[in-house]
């Protein structure tokens, strides 16, 4: 679990960035090239937010935005627009997690699905599936969501974190072997089983601070938005004139 103090740090950067002008700052707006993701560095900790039905209409965006080829390695097949509005529809809010990340402007740049499992006889597992923009890519927010999704998969009883990705979906199966799981592959597809230790104290604390952390996170951010919204109005008007 990270400290507590990486905890305060990180707040505080992520105020004090936000006062920056948007042209002094990156955070997900634009893809890392190689030589940019060297100086831009990964956050100590990355604001996760747990997503309700209110955000039906961001998820859905989210996902539209995504283009065929990493429609493919999301869903398995290349979703048209109706099918990823249909599964946004269906998204059973009370039985499974969504979580996600924003970037300044709080557009979500980055979602999980924890699907936990509706049979009886598998009640203890869950399925993982995560989509980042490639405006996003680089800044280990797949790894961080994995993360994310394994501690609330354990504080809620689950004991095997399931993964179903084509076997092409390199990014996706690397981080489930760095984290234990056992890969199988069947030929264009693959499964990834991880055993997940049951629920402790630190789990539970960790779940805590990161809600907690992703709440005031967003809660500078939309501040943030509205005050240099505001400032670009006023520019307006004064050049108007």
């Amino acid at each position: 679990m990270t400290a507590t103090k990486d905890w305060l740090k990180a707040s505080w950067d992520a105020g004090i960035d936000l006062l920056h002008p948007v042209s002094d700052r990156t955070d997900g707006d634009a893809p890392l090239s190689s030589a940019s993701s060297e100086s831009v560095k990964t956050p100590i900790v990355v604001p996760i937010r747990s997503l309700g039905p209110a955000y039906r209409e961001r998820i859905a965006k989210h996902l539209l935005a995504l283009d065929d080829a990493d429609r493919y390695l999301r869903f398995g097949y290349k979703a048209s627009d109706a099918q990823i509005s249909r599964y946004v529809a269906d998204l059973n809010f009370e039985r499974d997690e969504i979580f996600g990340i924003y970037n300044r402007h709080l557009e979500l740049v980055a979602m999980a699905h924890v699907a936990f499992a509706t049979d009886a006889q598998h009640q203890q597992c869950a399925e993982f599936g995560v989509s980042v923009l490639k405006k996003a890519r680089g800044r280990g927010y797949g790894r961080r969501l994995f993360e994310r999704a394994v501690i609330h998969a354990r504080n809620e009883g689950v004991d095997m974190m399931f993964i179903h990705a084509l076997s092409e979906n390199t990014a996706m199966l690397k981080i489930a072997r760095n984290a234990g799981a056992s890969v199988q592959r069947d030929g264009a597809e693959s499964e990834a089983f991880l055993h997940l230790p049951p629920a402790n104290i630190d789990s539970r604390m960790a779940a805590l601070f990161e809600h907690q952390f992703a709440e005031m996170d967003y809660r500078i951010k939309r501040q943030a938005k509205l005050f240099w919204d505001f400032l670009a109005r006023m520019r307006a008007l004064r050049t108007a004139r």
